[in-house]
């Protein structure tokens, strides 16, 4: 057998900054599928029988917009990267997004789910996440199913970038639909020092339910102060859906609930490439600690890539695109399919998830 052609897979990640937890779960997602592909015996490359090997490049951006287009555009235009993967976080995906659009490059989107970053016309795009009007769309007819008299409704939003807009969008879509009829949305700096004064507008009148979207300190700062909220208010906040909250905040995270793109314990056979179980233990084996779903999601945006590869025999943005777009699977992170149109993952479903004695439970 020839020697595998080496591959350049370009990528600016979170290592350090706000978005540090979610960044090393993708960049250790993408590891194990290197490793993975490397351990298959590199990519197959159409039916030409030949092989292709893939390399890294990392960057930390810092979680910083200006340095992951930095990065990016030195992908782009010194290492000529042969595949372009995105950052971790909605801001920095539609950060870079219009670079690889420039260059006629796909940008392989494990990290940005904001649905802003498919209104934008952009072609040059692959997502494999649900979009963030997604996230609790179903939060409030599960809470109406608990609870009949359910009825308000408030939605504790950060508003720079567009991520916490477009989650509070679709709480408040799915709110209406489920018979709410006192919905109350209010934004709030990023960079949230005292939350006091925000959680104060929000609980009046008080809440049945209240939701938090911010990062993942403002949601735990939020949490921390739980005590505040009438007994009967059921309380959600994005970063719910990560391990890391119930370990940072111990007793305080039971009965939260949150977002998962991704559990193990959903069992799935997927059409391609290995199964939750496979991946949950090489995981640990690897990183001695367990996958969140940014891990997960980056491990199967590289499944779906080298799927692409495969079936279309080369490296050229624009076939690989054309396979991507009719590309109708599963991986184990899930379902698999673009809208043809606006290029937004409309294959993939979210789940809720709640903290219940230490554990996530699955909710819907």
């Amino acid at each position: 057998m020839a020697p595998a052609r080496e591959v350049r897979v370009g990528v600016s990640l979170s290592l350090s900054g706000a978005f540090r937890l979610q960044g090393e779960q993708a960049l250790s997602g993408l590891r194990l599928w290197t490793d993975y592909v490397a351990d298959e015996g590199g990519v197959p490359l159409g039916p030409s029988g030949s092989r292709l090997s893939l390399r890294l490049l990392v960057f930390d951006d810092r979680s910083r917009a200006s340095l992951a287009r930095e990065h990016v555009l030195r992908l782009l235009t010194q290492d000529r990267a042969d595949l372009l993967i995105g950052p971790y976080s909605s801001g920095l995906t539609m950060a870079v997004a219009p670079l690889a659009e420039a260059h006629g490059k796909i940008l392989w989107n494990h990290g940005g789910a904001s649905d802003a970053i498919f209104q934008q016309g952009w072609r040059c795009l692959v997502s494999v996440s649900s979009p963030a009007s997604d996230y609790f769309r179903g939060l409030p007819e599960w809470v109406k199913q608990h609870d009949r008299e359910a009825r308000r409704v408030s939605v504790l939003y950060a508003k720079t970038g567009s991520f916490g807009g477009q989650v509070a969008d679709g709480v408040a879509e799915g709110a209406r639909a489920a018979g709410f009829d006192g919905i109350r949305l209010t934004a709030f700096e990023s960079r949230l020092e005292d939350p006091e004064p925000v959680l104060r507008e929000a609980l009046h009148p008080p809440p049945d339910l209240l939701v938090g979207v911010g990062s993942f300190q403002t949601d735990v700062a939020l949490v921390k102060r739980r005590a505040r909220l009438p007994a009967r208010t059921t309380l959600a906040v994005v970063a719910a859906g990560l391990a890391a909250f119930h370990a940072e905040l111990g007793e305080l995270a039971e009965g939260v609930i949150g977002p998962s793109q991704w559990e193990p314990s959903v069992s799935e056979e997927p059409l391609l490439g290995p199964e939750s179980a496979w991946f949950s233990k090489a995981f640990r084996r690897a990183f001695q600690k367990a996958p969140e779903y940014p891990a997960a999601q980056a491990f199967a945006l590289g499944v779906v890539l080298t799927e692409c590869l495969r079936r279309v025999g080369t490296l050229e943005d624009g076939a690989l695109l054309g396979v991507a777009r009719a590309l109708e699977t599963t991986t184990l992170y899930g379902g698999f399919r673009l809208d043809p149109v606006t290029s937004r993952q409309v294959g993939h479903r979210i789940h809720l998830v709640q903290w219940q004695s230490g554990a996530k439970v699955i909710l819907c």
